[in-house]
């Protein structure tokens, strides 16, 4: 048997994440075998050292065009079959936001999905980037691919997921319209891995305003997720979430795998 630990977190700036050290420790002590960053709003040419290769890990980036936006990384020890960035769309792939990768056992995307804090017109444009994500999942389960699909999906599912949905809804992030698209997910049969191993659990949370030190009131939100597709679920042993780890106003989330 081989577990295989896939990890997601968004650093929200990767090169503050790197000069305080927080990313180098993690990936030190945890040793994940695959990791996705999101928000890394950084190109490899504007790091002067890469302390993952030392590490073990093999990088793939997917940086925005505009600078210090967005942009994801994959980090990977096993070797992927191939590696795409973004979804084949212009409007969406110029911000850097979807990493997918082949392994033998599943398809894996590590994602930033779009934040909808500027109005209607933003509001949707997640909603067409939901669509069209949702398009190529079922390309690839249409092809009988299982998948794995972790980021930071910017939404709060229940109110289990918020620890004041009352005044969530005065924003978006936890409007029911966008709650109807991890719904939508659900239907289509994909796995809130947390949420199913930990049906019950409140106060779990990913995400925390820096706004009068909410973290270390555990006044946040769950927006960061992996997902798997169905035929995975008889090889999941493990869901969790890191709340201890610093370094971003988000904390890592991930699953284990045994093949």
């Amino acid at each position: 048997m081989t577990t295989l630990t896939i990890c997601s977190w968004n650093v929200n700036g990767l090169r503050a994440t790197l000069k305080g050290g927080y990313l180098q420790d993690w990936l030190r002590a945890w040793q994940p075998d695959i990791v996705g960053l999101q928000e890394v709003k950084a190109t490899p040419d504007q790091l002067d050292d890469h302390p993952w290769i030392e590490l073990g890990y093999r990088a793939w980036w997917h940086p925005a065009q505009r600078p210090g936006y967005s942009g994801a990384l994959l980090l990977s020890k096993p070797e992927p079959l191939e590696v795409r960035l973004g979804l084949g769309v212009e409007r969406f792939d110029v911000e850097g936001r979807v990493i997918q990768a082949d392994y033998p056992e599943f398809t894996l995307f590590t994602s930033y999905y779009p934040n909808a804090g500027r109005g209607e017109d933003r509001l949707q444009y997640k909603f067409d980037f939901y669509q069209a994500f949702l398009d190529r999942l079922t390309q690839l389960r249409d092809a009988g691919r299982p998948v794995v699909f972790m980021g930071d999906f910017n939404i709060a599912h229940t109110e289990m997921d918020v620890a004041r949905p009352q005044e969530a809804l005065k924003g978006t992030g936890f409007l029911p319209e966008e709650r109807a698209w991890i719904t939508r997910l659900i239907e289509h049969g994909y796995i809130d891995t947390f949420r199913y191993l930990h049906p019950n659990l409140r106060d779990a949370y990913t995400y925390w305003d820096p706004w009068r030190d909410r973290r270390a009131r555990n006044i946040g939100w769950r927006i960061d997720y992996v997902f798997i597709s169905p035929d995975l679920l008889p090889h999941l042993r493990r869901a969790f979430i890191q709340p201890e780890i610093m370094g971003s106003d988000h904390c890592p989330v991930g699953i284990e795998l045994e093949f």
